[in-house]
Formats: structure tokens, C-alpha cells, sequence
């Protein structure tokens, strides 16, 4: 059985373009064949990595009904040579809010001959109230080595990090709240941008508390890299994040309708429903207060915090992909 992964066109690797290379790269580094598939001559491609899958070209493939070709949500038209041979047809969804996004007139999911993988608990249960299919459940992982806590955060400064290129508006908006409450001067905003998995993961050592902007998520990382180096995360879940995310708030403001999987790890951070400015604005309030005032608290969130990020580790991730290629 072989592995085909299509590798949508890209200037740059976003995450789920990672995550993709990272499954391609787990199987192949434990002996099974698998590949990386491009289709545009000019679109970004894995280069200098060690023991890598092999990348092929589009017209270069040849599937049979033995193979698995795996493509992510939203490009459906690739799917079209798996389909053809009758090889077993894969569409991993990273993003809930892709799923329905390419599918032609008239056609619906469950008329086509394919199987999901989910990033995530909260996914998997979305496809299948929208589908009515199950999904096996995949998530992606964070390199410990590169996202680990300090000994001890350095900056006196209350430091907030943020990522500007989700939902800017809304951001500004929460911060603009946050100011009109407290003051202009009470926090330093940190912005996480142009920078390297090191760079990303200097800056959130350096800060106290990381606000997630993001939405609509699968399984948002920012949030996982940042308990990984001991801040405290607020604001939106992405829907997705719910797969980790757990509240510290007693009572928390806000709870999710949809059923969250039991796990060994307590309140993780102050978060909020997606888009809600205010109270996201009132988490970061509760969470500069928290920070501030230090105790048993905040050691449990970010005890809580280092639990979550454990679980999500690239260990983690290749027992995973193994475990679930070897039921396949």
C-alpha cells in the first residue's frame, strides 16, 4: 500500500501544509512508501530536510486501487485520480469551514466514495452532524525541542503576544476595550509576525500571556505553541480548539453546546465564543490580573498549559499517524 499526499499550490508553507509534510514524512521514515504530490511547477515544496518524503510531480503519479491518496478539505477537484482508479480516497479535514467550500453543484458528500480524517475531536463531530459520515481522528503535533518553557519569564513588563494576520479588526477592537478600561500603559502587545518556529518561540517565552484572534480553526497550533512556552492563552477557540481548550474561568461566561471529549488536563486558559470583542477583552482583563497576582492559580493554568502541550508533541503525532496507518 502506498501513500499519495497532494500538496496544494503555495508560495509558502502554512501550518496544514505542514502538518501534511509531517504525516508524509513519518511514513516514510518508517519504512512504508509514501509521497508528496505537487501539481504547479512554481509552488513551494519541502527542500533540505533530512530523510524526507519524496516529492512527486502530478502527472508523474500512478495510483491503483491498493494506494491511499489523501487530499485536504477544500480541493476537491483533486480528488478527481483517486476517484479514477478506484484507490482509497482520503480528504483530511484541517478546517471545518472548507469543508463544503469546493464541492460542484449537485454533488454531495455522501455520493462520493471517500473517508475523512478529522484534525480534531470538535471536526470529526462537524462532519458528522453535516455529512452524517465518520471521521477518524488525526492532529497534528509541536516540536518540544523548539516550544518549552522558560525558567522564569525575564520582561517585568506585562507582555501580551498576538498574531496581527487573524481577524486584525477584531483585534484591535479587543484592544481597544482592554485600553478604554485599564489604560494605555498596563500591557506591552507583542506582535507574532515574520518569524521563524524559533523566533515564534523566543517571543512567546518572552511574553506573559498569548491572545488568540483566530477563527474559524481545526486545531489552531499558536495557541498549543504558546502554553508549550508558559504563557497563559485567552480569547477565541476557532470552534476547533475546543479539542484541547478547557476553562479556567469557575463559572466560565461562556460554554460549548457541542460534547468535548474527557481530558487529563484542567482549565488551560480564559477563552471565549468567537468574535465576542467584549468578553474576549474581559478575558484578557481577568488573565493580566491573574498573571499579576501570581499563586496557586496561575501555576495550575500553566501546569494545565505544559499537560496540553505534552499531549500534543511530534510524539505524539507520529505514534498517531503509525497507529492509524496500521489499522488501514
Amino acid at each position: 500500500m502506498k501513500t499519495y499526499i497532494f500538496l496544494p499550490p503555495v508560495k509558502k508553507p502554512t501550518g496544514g501544509i505542514t502538518v501534511l509534510r509531517q504525516i508524509a514524512d513519518i511514513l516514510h521514515q518508517s519504512g512504508r512508501e509514501a509521497f508528496l504530490v505537487v501539481r504547479d511547477k512554481g509552488s513551494w515544496r519541502p527542500e533540505g530536510l533530512a530523510d524526507s518524503a519524496p516529492v512527486l510531480e502530478w502527472d508523474d503519479m500512478r495510483l491503483t486501487p491498493s494506494d491511499i491518496w489523501l487530499v485536504p478539505e477544500g480541493w476537491i477537484n483533486a480528488l478527481t485520480p483517486g476517484l479514477a482508479t478506484g484507490a482509497r480516497c482520503m480528504s483530511y479535514v484541517q478546517n471545518w469551514a472548507y469543508l463544503f467550500s469546493s464541492l460542484p453543484e449537485g454533488v454531495t458528500w455522501d455520493k462520493l466514495p471517500v473517508e475523512f480524517l478529522a484534525v480534531s475531536d470538535p471536526v470529526a463531530f462537524y462532519v458528522k452532524e453535516a455529512t452524517g459520515k465518520d471521521a477518524l481522528i488525526l492532529r497534528p503535533g509541536i516540536d518540544r525541542t523548539i516550544f518549552f518553557p522558560p525558567e522564569k519569564k525575564k520582561s517585568a513588563t506585562m507582555t501580551v503576544a498576538w498574531m496581527p494576520r487573524k481577524n486584525k479588526a477584531v483585534a484591535a477592537q479587543i484592544k481597544s476595550i482592554f485600553e478604554h478600561r485599564n489604560g494605555p500603559d498596563v500591557i506591552r502587545w507583542r506582535a507574532i509576525e515574520g518569524m521563524d518556529a524559533f523566533g515564534v518561540a523566543d517571543a512567546l517565552r518572552s511574553s506573559h500571556i498569548f491572545l488568540m484572534t483566530g477563527f474559524p480553526e481545526g486545531c489552531p497550533l499558536p495557541p498549543l505553541e504558546a502554553m508549550a512556552c508558559g504563557c497563559l492563552p485567552v480569547g477565541f477557540s476557532g470552534f476547533g480548539g475546543w479539542d484541547y481548550m478547557r476553562q479556567v474561568q469557575s463559572p466560565p461566561r461562556f460554554t460549548p453546546w457541542w460534547p468535548l471529549r474527557d481530558v487529563p488536563w484542567s482549565g488551560n486558559g480564559l477563552w471565549c465564543a468567537d468574535g465576542d470583542a467584549l468578553d474576549a477583552a474581559l478575558c484578557l482583563e481577568e488573565a493580566v490580573k491573574l498573571v499579576t497576582d501570581g499563586g496557586a492559580g496561575l501555576d495550575a493554568a500553566l501546569q494545565a498549559g505544559q499537560n496540553t502541550a505534552d499531549a500534543y508533541s511530534t510524539d505524539m503525532q507520529k505514534d498517531s499517524v503509525l497507529a492509524m496507518w496500521d489499522a488501514l
